[in-house]
């Protein structure tokens, strides 16, 4: 079914859903102008995550029926056999909106049948900054084309590193010192910002949380495979669905999980 898809006019089309989210949630941020509560996993949720979910969704009903959508907030709509369907996450690293930190952005991938992305943007307005790709297209961001590193030693190499419990729970934590103990310097960028690091070059490999999803990924994973990059789960499986995300230049990614997989 992907190959009839117009991948550029799906990202034509998700580019103006990263648009409509941006003028959104841009605003409330910085005039710190909406209530939190929390869910039951115990992280934070605002107004403006489930209403600029149900914005885009709305869109996405109007311009694109047969489709289906699957969001953080709502879960899923549209007919279970859709051959293409939507995956959002309309303010990933809510976290830090709700603390005032700017490290946020609303994540908008379309997957077709074979869970295969085709089409995706990472929009982080409160950062100045997106980021897009289309299957076979290659990745962009605003100043153009975008590549990862050719750092092919651990040693040289700059990671970035997320720690969550859930490392304690596979006795993955003290790996994730190993890692930053052996490449030649450590950072926690965290959420989708450090793997488009990894997709503009910037770093060289990331390791993110356990217990990711996959409104969490899939954007994440076309950006950086179309920068020329690797994403895997932390055992080294492809799926975006698999609740880790581990991405790398490519030439580093068999050094890292060897040392993190757990």
């Amino acid at each position: 079914m992907s190959k009839h898809v117009d991948i550029a006019a799906e990202l034509d089309f998700a580019l103006h859903l990263a648009d409509l989210a941006d003028a959104h949630t841009l605003s409330p941020f910085y005039q710190r102008d909406f209530s939190v509560d929390w869910k039951e996993n115990k992280t934070e949720v605002t107004e403006l995550d489930r209403a600029t979910e149900r914005l885009l969704a709305d869109e996405i009903m109007r311009h694109r029926e047969p489709h289906a959508i699957f969001g953080e907030e709502f879960g899923s709509a549209g007919a279970s056999s859709a051959p293409l369907t939507w995956i959002i996450d309309p303010i990933d690293g809510t976290s830090n909106y709700t603390r005032g930190i700017p490290v946020w952005a609303t994540l908008i991938a379309l997957v077709d049948a074979n869970d295969e992305p085709l089409v995706a943007v990472v929009s982080a307005p409160a950062l100045h900054s997106r980021w897009w790709a289309g299957r076979g297209m290659g990745a962009f961001n605003a100043r153009g084309k975008i590549q990862v590193s050719n750092v092919r030693a651990l040693e040289e190499a700059q990671v970035s590193v997320t720690h969550h419990a859930a490392w304690d729970q596979v006795g993955g934590t003290q790996k994730l010192v190993e890692l930053q103990q052996r490449a030649y310097r450590s950072r926690g960028f965290g959420d989708f910002w450090q793997h488009m690091l990894v997709a503009e070059g910037n770093i060289d490999a990331a390791v993110d949380a356990i217990g990711l999803e996959p409104y969490d990924t899939a954007a994440v994973c076309l950006v950086v495979r179309e920068a020329g990059g690797t994403f895997t789960d932390r055992l080294g499986a492809t799926s975006f669905r698999n609740g880790s995300a581990v991405t790398s230049n490519g030439h580093l990614h068999s050094d890292v999980l060897n040392i993190i997989r757990c």
